[in-house]
């Protein structure tokens, strides 16, 4: 099994302990990049999708690295309605 594979299992069992490097790490293989505005974009994160122009928006989690329950579960629906999941 792939560790992309493996992403996806483990995020659609909703795990507490969920971190953003895992979120980045699944998005980036589902040919999202990250885009930042800069220093006035505060802690909300947008991935954009070039090839569909698909965007997730959602708030990097601070000050730890633990993803909030709600956007993990907001990801995984959007994921799953574009086939990703």
């Amino acid at each position: 099994m792939s560790r992309y594979t493996k992403a996806k299992k483990r995020i659609l069992s909703i795990p507490s302990d969920y971190t953003y490097g895992e979120m980045k790490y699944l998005l980036k293989k589902a040919g999202f990049h990250e885009y930042n505005k800069g220093k006035t974009s505060g802690s909300r994160i947008k991935f954009y999708r070039e090839s569909d122009q698909r965007i997730i928006m959602f708030h990097k989690p601070h000050p730890g690295n633990i993803m909030d329950r709600g956007a993990v579960e907001d990801v995984i629906k959007k994921l799953a309605e574009w086939g990703e999941l």
